[in-house]
């Protein structure tokens, strides 16, 4: 097992890629920190955790809060007696979202607030300077280990509608490469994944929604490789697991020589398109292309 032996917590655990990866974290052997604002959310993931015979502590914790994300490193070295991987896992997506693809109200760029701005940050790149911090002591202690973010396809291209999003999430990049230089002497790896697709719609639903537990892709409807968005043409849509393996390629030694990069995940060849136009429109697909 890919991890046996070690400890992780993970934040933003109590749905979509982190209530999935603390599932796959676990059947490779390592015990679960289940970190999340959500208490109830947290306790199901950890419950989930232990139903597949794993250890699994749930912790509810705002990110946001560096008292909170401290205690909740504290609790985990108290539980299982160390920590190795600290995934700074938590995000939230800037007021408006992306409203064409949740069908909610868009939002001018010049009317976001001072709030909407506080809040994003707070979470997604503050909230990932927090836990990098009460992190580092456990690590070094420990003679080492992995600090891994979540960063975005929004971080590398732009997105409609959440440029605040897609500002916290470059901030993620350009700390975990700072941080890799500063960290790299004491054996602590730094890296992000920058997830494009497969991720879960709980992402832009509101708090307290019920745990949908599968990708977009994959509650969008039938499946249609040869006429999806994504280059790649497979039998199946993205889901969570394929985002959650790139994280436990990440966390685990089969990356041990990989620190301060962000990679793309579940992208499918999306990035790879161009940025103009041509007279035939080379970012979509040709259906008759089979």
């Amino acid at each position: 097992m890919k991890l046996e032996g070690k400890v992780a917590l993970i934040t933003g655990a109590g749905s979509g890629l982190g209530r999935q990866a603390s599932q796959l974290f676990s059947a490779e052997g390592a015990k679960i920190a289940v970190v999340d604002i959500d208490a109830e959310r947290a306790e199901t993931t950890a419950q989930l955790v232990k139903e597949q015979g794993g250890e699994a502590l749930a912790i509810t914790a705002d990110v946001a809060s560096r008292e909170q994300i401290t205690s909740a490193v504290e609790q985990t070295v108290s539980t299982f007696g160390k920590l190795d991987i600290a995934w700074a896992n938590a995000g939230i997506v800037s007021r408006g979202g992306v409203p064409t693809v949740a069908g909610g109200e868009q939002v001018l760029f010049e009317d976001l607030t001072v709030d909407d701005w506080n809040h994003v940050l707070g979470v997604n790149l503050t909230g990932v300077v927090y836990t990098a911090q009460a992190a580092v002591p456990a690590l070094k202690a420990n003679g080492g280990g992995v600090i891994l973010a979540t960063s975005s396809a929004a971080s590398l291209v732009a997105y409609h509608d959440i440029a605040l999003y897609s500002a916290t999430k470059a901030g993620v990049n350009g700390l975990v490469r700072g941080l890799s230089l500063d960290l790299g002497p004491y054996g602590i790896r730094v890296n992000a994944l920058a997830p494009t697709h497969g991720m879960s719609p709980n992402f832009l639903m509101p708090a307290g929604s019920p745990v949908v537990g599968q990708s977009y892709e994959q509650v969008s409807g039938p499946w249609e490789p040869f006429v999806s968005p994504i280059p790649l043409k497979k039998d199946r849509p993205p889901d969570l697991v394929d985002n959650a393996k790139v994280a436990l390629f990440l966390a685990s030694d089969d990356s041990a020589y990989i620190s301060g990069t962000v990679l793309g995940s579940t992208d499918g060849g999306t990035l790879s398109r161009v940025g103009m136009w041509f007279p035939e429109d080379l970012n979509q697909p040709n259906p008759n292309d089979q």
